[in-house]
Parts: structure tokens; sequence; C-alpha cells
């Protein structure tokens, strides 16, 4: 059987693909590679992975391409669910034949059973770790005794049992083969990550229990399984091989730095390779370890502060205390490790004062860049239970019609719309001081890429700013 493995047309720019965590379009365009299609992908002889938001594809040239292939696979999110299902439809009716066409990722692993209900175009749901799912599937077994399945047959619905969590991570190929067999990899682009960069997963799950992290609570779960450093290293070479002009690898595990002593062990066998690289970390990492990753050829940390308040920080189950960040963060300082350090607004208990505080926070430990997101509760998160049953949520949407995040809660003392505004003053606030001005400009002076880049981040910064404007003088009533 004959697979495409769709990440589909949606919003301008939107980044909800396999593999994002901020699924909304963003305040600067960027793109993170579809890595949990390209895992399945490797699997399958006969496949295809098609990225439209990356490639700037709409759906008639989508639609042209699938005619090809037997069975669509499909990843959707919470935000772009009721597109992606439209997609569905129009890819069925469209298609000389009768493809199967299924959906995946976490919003359908949790809700298979109204994902199935959405329209007769969605044959089934893989829930949850679809590598060998869709294997099956592509192999011809039969849909009953397929573990991790959710599918329709004659107007019922069934639920088979889950899938085992995949244990043996270096049994799976490398995406980065993936990456170079089917994606345009000058296509994607993160504004913290040097360019042209490659994305690559060293472990699946997450130890840590933040009520508001999507991936550990629905999709890859709590505990952290990884490969073994040494087929890690040799997909690294691979990547070097493939892509030689690459400017970074970025290790997107949800948290690089939760077994500290298979860090170390990283550190020992990659620095041989002379590469920059970058990772995710929780601030609580111990200075000695800091130092070796420094050693090692590590560049920056993609680090979740979230809120500069103790009491949020609690409410959240970050695990996390402000001291133990500002240390951290004063560490990564000492050693030249640059930190891209990301921030939530609108998280439980949020006011006037606690956005105050995380404002204040980000200032006093001035990370060399930030993002600041929107709290979004998604269905199958601690957070959107809280949300239900404390009646926060007022607006059924994620994302507006642009595809740009959508604050849909309603804390006591604080209205959604002071929320939303407050991105753009944590943002003006943090980067419009005189110290980080002048930083930003004398880099743009002395590096003539960076001067293109700033200048091109900044024109999309001041239409999503615009952007935003719009949507708070059109703010829906409640």
């Amino acid at each position: 059987m004959k697979v495409l493995f769709l990440n589909p047309p949606a919003y301008k720019n939107f980044d909800g693909g396999a593999g994002s965590r901020y699924q909304a379009t963003r305040e600067v365009s960027s793109f993170w590679y579809p890595t949990w299609l390209c895992y399945s992908a490797g699997l399958v002889k006969e496949s295809r992975v098609l990225d439209a938001p990356a490639d700037h594809l709409g759906l008639e040239d989508v639609v042209e391409i699938a005619k090809d292939y037997d069975a669509i696979v499909i990843y959707t999110s919470t935000p772009s669910f009721k597109k992606d299902v439209e997609t569905a439809r129009v890819l069925k009716e469209n298609h000389p034949s009768n493809p199967i066409i299924g959906m995946v990722g976490p919003h359908p692993s949790v809700l298979a059973e109204e994902t199935l209900q959405a329209s007769p175009a969605i044959d089934f749901v893989a829930r949850r770790e679809f590598d060998y799912t869709i294997l099956e599937i592509a192999e011809g077994k039969p849909w009953d005794k397929i573990k991790g399945l959710s599918y329709q047959k004659d107007g019922k619905i069934y639920h088979n049992e889950d899938r085992e969590f995949i244990q043996d991570l270096d049994s799976l190929p490398f995406t980065t083969t993936i990456y170079h067999r089917d994606l345009h990899y000058r296509h994607y682009n993160i504004p913290y990550l040097l360019y042209p960069y490659i994305s690559i997963y060293t472990g699946r799950g997450c130890p840590a229990r933040c009520i508001y992290c999507l991936w550990p609570q629905t999709f890859s779960g709590h505990r952290y399984r990884t490969r073994s450093v040494d087929n890690v290293i040799a997909e690294v070479k691979n990547t070097l091989k493939l892509f030689p002009d690459v400017a970074e690898i970025f290790f997107d595990d949800d948290t690089f730095t939760a077994n500290e002593e298979r860090v170390l062990e990283f550190c020992d066998k990659v620095k041989p390779l002379n590469i920059t690289w970058s990772t995710t970390s929780r601030a609580n990492v111990r200075y000695e370890t800091l130092r070796k990753m420094k050693d090692s050829g590590l560049r920056l940390l993609v680090v979740g502060y979230e809120t500069g308040n103790p009491r949020i920080l609690k409410t959240i189950k970050k695990g996390i205390t402000l001291d133990q960040a500002r240390k951290f963060t004063k560490n990564c300082k000492e050693l030249g490790i640059q930190i891209h350090g990301t921030f939530i607004l609108g998280l439980p208990e949020e006011n006037h004062q606690t956005i105050k505080d995380s404002i204040k926070f980000a200032c006093e430990i001035d990370p060399d860049t930030i993002q600041v997101s929107l709290a979004s509760a998604y269905p199958g998160t601690e957070f959107y239970r809280m949300c239900e049953e404390r009646g926060y949520f007022v607006n059924p949407n994620w994302v507006d019609e642009g595809g740009y995040q959508f604050f849909n809660l309603k804390y006591d003392g604080i209205s959604p719309q002071e929320i939303y505004k407050a991105v753009e003053t944590f943002y003006k606030k943090f980067y419009y001081r005189p110290k980080r001005l002048s930083k930003i400009i004398f880099n743009m002076i002395i590096d003539p890429a960076e001067r293109k880049r700033r200048l091109e981040e900044g024109r999309e910064f001041k239409q999503f700013i615009k952007r935003r404007q719009e949507i708070l003088a059109n703010w829906p009533s409640t």
C-alpha cells in the first residue's frame, strides 16, 4: 500500500505539524520538522511525507499529489482540527478511487471517538505513537488485530486495545534520511536557531508533570525512553553526510537533560564530531554538566521558565523554583551558553500582578531571546480538566480565523482581552530596553546575515502586532 503522510495545509504560516509545541501562526514565521510523520514514513516502504505548510502548498496542490496514494495519514491538532476534517473530505471526494484516510496526533489520540464522528471521510485514528500501527495497516493486517487503532466499519466505531509504548527506539529508522528524501530542508527556520538547522529526537516522553504540557499527557507518556547514545551519534553522522551545510543540529526531546548520566556520555561522544548543537533543558542542570555540554559544542538551550510567580509555578507543577532558575541562568551566562526562554501568560491564577512578576523576572534573568505564548488548555491535559471543572472556558476556539493564538479562558479579576494584550506588552518591555536594543543593533552592524534576518523578523513582528490589535478591536462577545 502506498501511503502519503500529510501535514495538511491550514492557515498561512501555521506551524501545527508533528513536533510543534506551539500550534499556531507564529509572531515570526518558523517551521519545525514533521518528525513524527517521518518516523512512520521510514517504516513504510512505499511512502512520502508531504509538509504542505512548510512548502506553501494549498489544498488543490495536495489533492493532485494525493491521487497517487492508497492511504493518507493526516497529522492534526486541536486548533486546526476543523480545517483538517474538511481537508479529509475534499481528498476523499476528489480521489480517483476510495483511499483510506486516517488521523494521528495528540488530539485524535485523546478524542478518537469524536474524531471519527466528525466525518465519514475519516476511516481510522491511530492513537498515541503510531509508527507500527500505520505500518501494519500498510502491510494489510486485519484492522481488528491492530493495537492502537480506532476505526469505522459498517456504521459502527471500534476501539482496539492500546499499543504499548516503543521501548527499543534504536529499532526505528533515522528521520534525517526521510528529511533528505521528502522535505525541502531550507524551508525550515526557527528564529533562535542557526540556519539551516536539522532537528533530531533522541528520546520520547518526559518525566515532568507540568499540567499544561501536551505531549507527555496525551501521546508519549511520562517515562523518558531514550535511544542509545551510539545510535544518536550515528544519526548525527548521517546528518552531516546528507546535509553538509547544516549550521546547527537541534535535539528536540521534551527534556534532553532529564537523564544526566546519558547527557555526559553524549558529550564525550559528540565532541570529536566538532558540531554546533542546541537542545531543550529544565532550569535545574548542574554547573559541571553545563560546562561539559558547552565544551562539546552546545550553543543554546531552550528553557521553559513559564512564569515569574512562585504560586503559579506550584499550581502548574513545574517542579522548578525561581531561585533554581536564577542560579541556572547565571551559570549558563558564565559559561557562554545562550538561552531561548519561553514564558506563558494565562496559566491558572493569572492576574495583573502575576503578569508584572513574569515580565520583571524575564528582564532580571535576561535570556538571550524570549518567546511569550498564551496558555492553551488542550484536551487530554490536566490543565484542560481544571478549566472545565472550574468553568474557565469562555470560547471554544484556540486560534482565530488567521491561525493566531486566541485566549479562550476567563479568570477572576482580569479579562481575556487583558491577558491577550499582555503578550505585546511583555515583548516590548523585554526587547525595548536600551541594553537589549544596543546589543541587537551591534550584532546587526557586525554581521550582514544577522542584519538581514533581524530586519525580516522585525517586519513580521510588526505585522503580528498589527494583527493582534485588530483581533482586540473585534473581540467576540462571550
